[in-house]
């Protein structure tokens, strides 16, 4: 693609962030939406992304144990023994330069969402000056919680179309010299909310090779690593090098342990960004309450109950499958638990989800409230809709033959 350095982006591959209704939250945007109209048939919900499966059995007794530590304020680092439990973890999930160490090269974060808000304000920064307004980069659609990080850190947001012609990951091909010199930080997710992709080890190392050249940060977002069906997802942190330099990952237990309401995850990776991202959470970050890091010790040191969640979201898949078949452009993801589908046959994002509310009682969330326009104006997310398959097995097969009777 052709450059341009006034808009330090391919033509159509990048953006900056309009003003108004991109500014809002996509849920709220889709509860207007669907505010005027009632549903016919008794609601299921596949718009959010919040776990649904039981909450692993040693969550209460361990809690019980630790009672007493609500007492106490929490150390922003975490205490010693969830640093341990993930730092082990990483080392034995994932095909490591060397393991992590849990003196310097993890934090405790209050779930991965304030983690990777914070992470852009310490990356504009922590990488020094830029040769231009700095930048901040992410795919587009997008978690909301990278445009407002980068929004907080007074960098340009640039929207990196993923698409399927791109295999639904930022093409690195489309960036030019000038606008990753002014980049201080890159979001990239995998696997990929939305559409499930998950980046292979050399794109990774592509990328890492881009951060070093050019000074970047490289926030990786891993927070459903650990859904998937087929191939298990690999870590930006396996090809980061023996220091990790200019890479951290984000993870989470809110899909890997089915405890999205327990706020807790954490960061791993380059130890002098971590240092520097340590003091900004330190005085202005939520902590996390120390029982809550022991129930985490416990979820990292099990995986019996992860590998029951990923045959719980395999089923749902399965219907998935044999319900949609070839519709809406249906490829079963290689991670995640989201179904991206096509409506652009069907009178588009906003018209298939109206309609999925009022006649079926199905709530999704339209394309377009995910992703923003690029500078020519194409929405990637334009013509999709997201589906969240976080019900039970039941309840999600119901969903899906209400989908296709209603947009067929």
């Amino acid at each position: 693609m052709a450059m341009t350095a006034s808009s330090g982006v391919a033509q159509g591959a990048g953006s900056v962030q309009p003003a108004g209704q991109a500014e809002r939250s996509p849920f709220a945007r889709t509860t207007e939406l669907l505010a005027p109209y009632t549903p016919a048939k008794p609601l299921i919900t596949l718009s959010l992304g919040e776990p649904q499966h039981p909450v692993p059995s040693f969550v209460g007794p361990v809690l019980s144990r630790h009672i007493a530590e609500f007492g106490r304020y929490p150390l922003a680092r975490g205490i010693e023994p969830f640093r341990r439990a993930a730092a082990n973890w990483l080392s034995t999930r994932f095909q490591l330069p060397r393991p992590v160490d849990p003196e310097s090269e993890i934090l405790v974060l209050n779930g991965s969402r304030e983690g990777l808000f914070f992470a852009a304000i310490t990356a504009a920064r922590y990488v020094g000056p830029r040769k231009g307004r700095p930048a901040i980069l992410m795919p587009n659609p997008f978690y909301p919680a990278y445009g407002a990080g980068a929004r907080a850190a007074g960098c340009e947001q640039i929207y990196l179309p993923t698409t399927v012609a791109n295999g639904f990951l930022p093409d690195l091909d489309a960036l030019d010299d000038a606008t990753l010199a002014r980049t201080v930080a890159f979001f990239i997710a995998s696997p990929a909310n939305p559409q499930g992709a998950v980046a292979s080890p050399d794109y990774f190392t592509r990328l890492k090779k881009l951060a070093d050249r050019f000074g970047f940060m490289i926030l990786s977002d891993e927070c459903y690593s650990e859904i998937y069906t087929r191939q298990a997802p690999g870590s930006a942190l396996e090809c980061a090098g023996p220091d990790f330099t200019n890479v951290v990952a984000f993870q989470s237990l809110s899909k890997r342990s089915n405890l999205p309401g327990m706020r807790v995850g954490f960061a791993a990776g380059d130890r002098n960004f971590l240092a520097a991202f340590h003091e900004l959470r330190n005085v202005a970050a939520p902590q996390v309450p120390v029982p809550l890091q022991h129930v985490a010790v416990a979820a990292y040191s099990d995986e019996a109950h992860v590998v029951e969640n990923r045959r719980l979201y395999r089923i749902k898949f399965d219907f998935a499958d044999q319900i949609l078949g070839n519709r809406y452009g249906y490829v079963r993801p290689a991670g995640g638990f989201c179904v991206w589908l096509d409506v652009s046959a069907r009178g588009g994002d906003e018209a298939a989800a109206v309609r999925l509310y009022r006649d079926a009682g199905v709530r999704v969330i339209p394309g377009s409230y995910l992703s923003r326009p690029q500078h020519d104006g194409f929405n990637p997310g334009d013509g999709y809709i997201r589906l969240a398959l976080v019900s039970d097995s039941e309840s999600t097969a119901e969903a899906l033959h209400r989908l296709v009777e209603i947009l067929d």
